[in-house]
């Protein structure tokens, strides 16, 4: 098991990036906040511009849509706190490039779930849980929500620590507060 991994799952609006982002500060020392979001509209932007904005300084923002695992491979260090937000979004992009025959989703997830371990310094994962809510009336989304479930199954496995959000209260689903 990785030293000091944490996935961090949760709701739209249920604060689990600021808790993820407090996991990583807490740390000191760098960090990394890797951005998987790609900026679709104008809406989208500002968000993207206002998460940066919230977050403050101190932070070296890395964007990889879909390299995910090339990314912490060479970011992650000892002392380095690495913030992944979020999972889904990384799974969505995946699932689009696989439709077009640029990525292989399920071949991706299991590399991801096979480096988390052996990284070091401290890795907080966030993913929204969509398993919650009524079955979607698509195979898209279905698929996605599969993915979703099986990859937050993988990595729950292997992480010292899973932390559930809801109303911006973290619940310890596994392990306990790092």
């Amino acid at each position: 098991m990785a030293a000091d991994l944490t996935l961090v799952l949760g709701g739209a609006r249920s604060g689990k990036s600021r808790y993820a982002e407090g996991l990583v500060t807490a740390l000191g020392g760098p960090r990394v906040y890797v951005a998987t979001s790609r900026i679709w509209d104008a809406e989208m932007a500002e968000r993207v511009a206002r998460h940066r904005e919230d977050r403050g300084p101190g932070w070296t923002t890395v964007e990889e849509p879909r390299d995910l695992t090339g990314m912490l491979r060479r970011h992650a260090a000892a002392g380095t706190g690495l913030l992944v937000d979020c999972l889904t979004l990384w799974l969505t992009n995946l699932m689009m490039a696989e439709e077009e025959g640029l990525a292989d989703v399920a071949a991706e997830t299991v590399a991801l779930v096979d480096l988390l371990p052996a990284l070091p310094g401290r890795v907080v994962l966030v993913s929204n849980e969509v398993g919650l809510g009524i079955v979607p009336d698509n195979a898209m989304a279905r698929r996605f929500r599969d993915h979703a479930g099986r990859l937050h199954q993988s990595i729950a496995a292997v992480a010292p620590r899973v932390v559930l959000t809801v109303a911006g209260l973290p619940m310890f689903v596994k392990g306990t507060p790092a």
